[in-house]
């Protein structure tokens, strides 16, 4: 008997290929985007789950306060992780990492490093970092130590023995290979090349380690297992009443200190990480797997389910010689579930091929093929339940067909079962506007991001970064000056860093409009009398920094309005002159700047000053001519080669740089379009053989009709109106649902567009017209047709 069933649902496919190919590319095509996203979804949701002590690590973070505002950190300063295991059994464990660059050397080879990190040597009892060599007990116990990676270790020593071996930092310090570890995962929301032990920072000079004020590391505790992290977190307000003295309290170092799970840093912390996830998107992008996985589904139950006709006169006769209504549900699912399998393994083809191309797009691997971790065991238990759930409701359908009204020949389409296909092609085409919507919408923010005056000058900016090579910075006047000669190059300007890559943010208090000293936490660019020009930065009130006054490199800050107001005053004007103390630096606001974009437009203009220190100006800025850029960077190259041989060339363009922000906001964008388009395809796909196998019912009153003298327009119009109207009615519920989910979306950008009427009224048309496109090739097709022999067929 089921030797029988396959041999008939076999046949059944062939019979009916066009239908049947439809029904296994869409399917085919549903759950390869369903499975693709499934993997994305599954590796965001892994994050740093390799690590064995998973549930019990937590991350020490810092709310900054002040009378205005609230700075909410995800670091803490030096002392509080070892005071903290002193102090509380239950920490089991701490580890602080500490980020610098380097400019390493071996022999020969020379590399800038940007991803070290100086730690504790509990890191490998915190965090899971299998070794390939050395000790991790001991490995980072004595100062000078350095744990490298795979990849380090292969850059510098080939496949010669690392451990051991030499490195030297800057030129001047040499610090020795005590272990080399596998590759950080990147499944983790940090990630290091090298790690140096903490005991080499203080012989190096780089922190004060016991400054309870400087919130520069992160701080990772492990507690015991089964221990309830609410009860550490109880304590943490008597601990800092118990470290910090009423001194420091007093100069402004109020604060607050607060443990977050490990398990929570990627995806759901608003304090931010090197990596971070977003919830939403995850959200959205499983909202479309099932969207698209649906529409393939629906697909599946209208085709088969118009197809029942056809396969009525059989359920009759088997039921005349005795099947049971259980023994042809069976045979149906299993024809079903045969089409999905085979779906499934055109699904398999296509994952394994458009994988690569997928990791592109995500930006991350997220997988190196379909076969690790059951991925492909996953696809096929999905192709099985998908052949049983679309399945089901053409067998019953099916199934309870009655016998006499089938083998009398009286048996008709039920009301019933045209309301549920055109109820379906409703879902579909609703699913498929809120996409279209959703696509319109995500394009135009990226694209208002993107485009958006920032309110300095970014184009044609090339900048250099010395490392903070203190020979570069001691000369870096003499430098810019011979950077000015080259061809090609308009102007230079320092600073200590540059927009889109973080700021400094300095401790300040500074005269509010009430006249007291405010303590404000502002956010700090360092820079030298060129910069604000340079940059083409607004100054509204006062003045900018001037070589013809002397005291501006010590005791004058320049503001921007965010600042200003901030302190309460409602013009620029009233600001200037008035009193600040910063960093040891007393003196007067001499200028404020216009507010303009230095980070992201995903956030508000927060309070910025400019403070002049050329001796600390560790970036170079050169504004080039538009032009022969290739030439023009041949020749600084040369020129950095002569006045910098010790360092490597190193450069990015400000706009790039800027942009790179948005990488994640624009990976976003692709995935959802190009997933959005399959979804429309596929609804597509169903459309048409839905169309397809309307025209082929009507065969006879098509030709008839062309006989009584019907003209083609009005034959296609008949067969699309049908169509056209479920368009339509998709439409009124698909714009209030596409507005909710993307007002949603939009709330998390600072500066985003407003959602016009024009966005519905150009996705209303766009769907109409990709209806009409897939319905009226099959309409034309048929009002063509020569009616004699469509006549005569009958």
């Amino acid at each position: 008997m089921i030797k029988n069933y396959i041999k008939i649902a076999f046949r059944n496919l062939w019979r009916h290929k066009s239908f049947s190919l439809i029904n296994i590319i869409g399917l085919a095509v549903g759950m390869t985007a369903c499975f693709l996203i499934f993997m994305y979804v599954r590796f965001e949701l892994s994050y740093d789950k390799f690590n064995q002590n998973f549930d019990n690590v937590y991350r020490l973070n810092t709310d900054i306060k002040s009378p205005t505002e609230v700075l909410h950190w995800n670091s803490a300063s030096a002392p509080m992780g070892p005071a903290l295991q002193q102090d509380f059994p239950e920490v089991k464990a701490n580890a602080r990492l500490f980020g610098f660059g380097f400019l390493v050397e071996y022999q020969n080879h020379r590399f800038q490093e940007n991803n070290i990190q100086f730690t504790d040597p509990d890191i490998f009892k915190i965090f899971t970092f299998p070794f390939v060599a050395g000790d991790p007990e001991t490995a980072l116990k004595e100062p000078f130590s350095i744990v490298i990676t795979e990849t380090a270790a292969k850059k510098y020593f080939g496949d010669g023995v690392a451990l051991g071996k030499s490195l030297r930092l800057d030129g001047k310090t040499p610090v020795k290979v005590t272990g080399v570890v596998k590759d950080v995962p990147l499944n983790s929301h940090f990630s290091f090349d090298m790690l140096i032990s903490t005991s080499t920072m203080e012989p190096m000079k780089l922190i004060n380690m016991k400054e309870w004020g400087n919130f520069s590391n992160n701080t990772y505790l492990l507690l015991g297992k089964g221990y309830n992290p609410a009860n550490l977190q109880a304590k943490l307000p008597d601990f800092l009443r118990a470290h910090i003295s009423e001194d420091q309290r007093r100069r402004g170092y109020n604060y607050d200190l607060f443990i977050e799970p490990l398990k929570e840093i990627y995806m759901d912390s608003f304090r931010g990480a090197p990596v971070n996830g977003s919830q939403s998107n995850v959200y959205i992008f499983s909202i479309v797997a099932v969207f698209i996985l649906l529409i393939a589904c629906i697909n599946f139950v209208n085709l088969t389910t118009a197809r029942a006709s056809e396969r009525a006169k059989e359920v009759g006769i088997r039921k005349v010689v005795g099947a049971i209504n259980q023994q042809l549900t069976a045979q149906f699912l299993g024809e079903s579930i045969i089409i999905c399998l085979i779906s499934f393994v055109v699904s398999a083809v296509l994952s394994v091929v458009m994988l690569p191309l997928f990791n592109t797009l995500a930006g991350k691997i997220i997988s190196q093929n379909i076969f690790s971790h059951g991925y492909i065991f996953i696809l096929f238990a999905i192709s099985v339940i998908i052949g049983c759930m679309a399945g089901f409701y053409p067998a019953l359908v099916l199934t309870n067909f009655s016998i006499l009204s089938v083998l009398k020949g009286k048996f008709t389409t039920s009301v019933k079962g045209i309301f549920l296909r055109k109820g379906l092609v409703v879902v579909q085409f609703t699913i498929s506007i809120v996409l279209i919507v959703g696509t319109i919408i995500v394009y135009n923010q990226l694209n208002y991001m993107r485009n958006q005056s920032l309110g300095f000058q970014q184009d044609q900016m090339l900048v250099l970064n010395t490392g903070g090579d203190s020979a570069v910075i001691k000369n870096m006047e003499s430098i810019k000056n011979e950077f000015r000669g080259v061809q090609g190059v308009l102007s230079v300007s320092g600073s200590g860093t540059t927009f889109g890559n973080g700021n400094g943010v300095a401790y300040s208090e500074i005269q509010s409009v009430t006249g007291k000293m405010q303590p404000m936490n502002m956010n700090l660019i360092e820079v030298d009398f060129d910069f604000i020009s340079q940059y083409g930065i607004k100054i509204v009130a006062g003045r900018a920094f001037n070589r013809e006054f002397a005291t501006d490199t010590t005791q004058a800050i320049v503001l921007n309005q965010a600042a200003v107001k901030e302190l309460g005053y409602a013009n620029a004007n009233d600001a200037i002159g008035k009193l600040f103390t910063q960093w040891g630096r007393k003196g007067k606001i001499i200028g404020v700047a216009q507010d303009f974009h230095f980070v992201s437009l995903q956030q508000n203009i927060k309070p910025l000053n400019f403070r002049l220190n050329p001796g600390n100006t560790s970036v170079f800025t050169l504004k080039l001519k538009g032009g022969n850029i290739h030439a023009t960077l041949a020749a600084i190259e040369s020129k950095w080669k002569s006045l910098v041989p010790q360092r490597p060339f190193s450069y990015f363009f400000l706009d790039d740089n800027f942009n790179k922000q948005y990488q994640t906001e624009d990976r976003f964008g692709k995935l959802f379009m190009y997933f959005a388009v399959l979804a429309i395809m596929i609804s597509c796909l169903g459309l048409l053989g839905l169309a397809s196998y309307s025209t082929l019912q009507r065969t006879r009153e098509i030709g008839i009709r062309k006989v009584l003298g019907a003209s083609v327009p009005g034959i296609v119009g008949m067969l699309s109106k049908e169509f056209i109207l479920l368009v339509l009615i998709a439409a009124v519920i698909a714009f209030p649902l596409a507005w909710i989910g993307m007002h949603s979306w939009l709330k998390d950008f600072a500066y985003r567009i407003n959602i016009g009427w024009w966005v519905f009224a150009v996705a209303g048309v766009l769907s109409m017209f990709i209806a009409l496109t897939t319905v009226s090739y099959q309409a034309l097709k048929a009002a063509l047709a020569n009616p004699v022999k469509s006549l005569r067929s009958e």
